[in-house]
């Protein structure tokens, strides 16, 4: 397909970090149309763009009528992609024009291929699919009901869960890095962007990056946000030798329980087919409340 001109009366312009808001409204009312109800917070578009390794003046562009944003698009490293078109702007050939903005971004990052999340059934999703984007791999947001609590499962003797130390983020930075490695193909996440994704998020608090500790050692490690009522466990590893002891499940209640300590009446976490984990969540009592692909393209 040819490359598209950008629909009449529309412009474009590089995104600026003052854009966050409005990047935000516009992917939380696209999130409300297609999902019934909205998962994204401004504070994780500022945590994403605030990353050592993004450029975001190179790396995204905002669609505006007048003086109001309609639609944008990233490529924020290696095959990684978004884009979102407001409810109202559909059908004037925005999303197709953003496809392939993204897909430019991208080869100009040096990637041989790019891909982003849609909501299964979507206009998005059937969009990406007429422009001849594959599912890479299915994806589901789980919620454990208002009112349930995760089955408790006693850490082994010796084992103790709690929040992180300042002088752990780097063992925390690596037990993630290295369980999600085992099935993610990207390069591994720098401590720097770690630090801005994590620790630096708008709203962060130390409570909020949960370990499991042997003997003083972490070798698991959850990562909290909190957001609109819900606690959000945004990340979960346990290191490989450690495996098959309950640790996963201990710290999956202890957020959930600091959650709601902390004001949350609902507990979500996201998985993808490619960590085989969806039934332990399910098996925990938690369900599926939306389901996601992510569809790639080659360059």
């Amino acid at each position: 397909m040819a490359d598209p001109d950008l629909p009449a009366g529309l412009t474009a312009r590089p995104l600026t970090p003052a854009d966050a808001p409005a990047v935000y409204a516009l992917m939380a009312a696209q999130e409300l149309a297609d999902l019934g109800e909205v998962v994204i917070e401004e504070a994780d578009i500022v945590a994403d763009w605030q990353r050592p390794s993004f450029d975001l003046a190179t790396s995204a562009v905002g669609v505006l009528e007048s003086d109001r944003m309609v639609g944008y698009a990233e490529a924020s490293g290696a095959d990684r992609g978004d884009a979102a078109v407001h409810p109202g702007a559909r059908g004037r050939g925005i999303g197709t024009w953003l496809a392939h903005r993204m897909q430019d971004l991208a080869r100009a990052q040096g990637a041989t291929v790019v891909g982003m999340p849609v909501p299964r059934g979507s206009p998005g999703d059937r969009l990406l699919e007429e422009l001849g984007y594959h599912v890479r791999w299915t994806s589901w947001v789980l919620q454990l009901p208002e009112g349930r609590s995760v089955p408790e499962r006693p850490l082994p003797a010796g084992y103790a869960v709690r929040a992180a130390r300042a002088e752990e983020h780097r063992a925390c930075w690596t037990v993630l890095e290295d369980a999600f490695l085992e099935w993610s193909e990207r390069d591994r996440q720098s401590f720097e962007d770690f630090t801005a994704t994590v620790l630096e998020r708008p709203g962060y608090a130390p409570w909020q990056l949960r370990v499991v500790t042997d003997d003083g050692e972490v070798v698991a490690a959850a990562v909290l946000t909190m957001g609109e009522g819900t606690g959000y466990v945004a990340r979960l590893a346990t290191r490989r030798d450690r495996r098959g002891r309950g640790l996963a499940q201990a710290l999956l209640l202890d957020a959930f329980a600091e959650a709601r300590a902390h004001g949350a009446v609902r507990s979500e976490l996201s998985t993808d087919s490619r960590t085989g984990a969806l039934g332990l969540y399910e098996k925990v009592g938690m369900q599926v409340t939306s389901t996601w692909v992510n569809r790639a393209i080659a360059l």
